[in-house]
């Protein structure tokens, strides 16, 4: 009986560590696992867990805060661009609250334009 009780406990602990915990998903394919950094928002030390984004690196993104696209840390020469290439994936550049939207350069298809 005590070996089928362990037996019983063994199996059930495989299997929830293979299971995901109740109200989690995993990502969908193609998704990252890990979460990406919002350049706009995220903490020195949040910044600094990108690799090759150092004190300074993540200072000087601060600073230069806000950025309207991730490729912005290239064009405004903050990181190279091998490192960029890097860390891509891993970050993004959402629009600070209370940030006006960009208006679109040209009407969306449908809405008559003004004249």
């Amino acid at each position: 009986m005590k070996g089928l009780l362990s037996a019983i406990l063994v199996a059930g602990t495989l299997a929830a560590s293979m299971m995901p915990a109740l109200g989690q998903s995993r990502p969908a394919p193609g998704q990252p696992a890990v979460p990406l950094v919002d350049i706009n928002s995220a903490s020195r030390d949040d910044l600094m867990t990108l690799d090759g984004i150092g004190e300074v690196r993540a200072d000087a993104i601060i600073r230069a805060r806000p950025f309207k696209a991730k490729g912005e840390l290239v064009e405004r020469r903050l990181i190279p661009e091998s490192l960029y290439d890097k860390i891509a994936d891993k970050v993004v550049a959402r629009p600070p609250p209370g940030a006006t939207p960009v208006p679109a350069t040209r009407p969306p298809a449908g809405q008559p334009r003004r004249s």
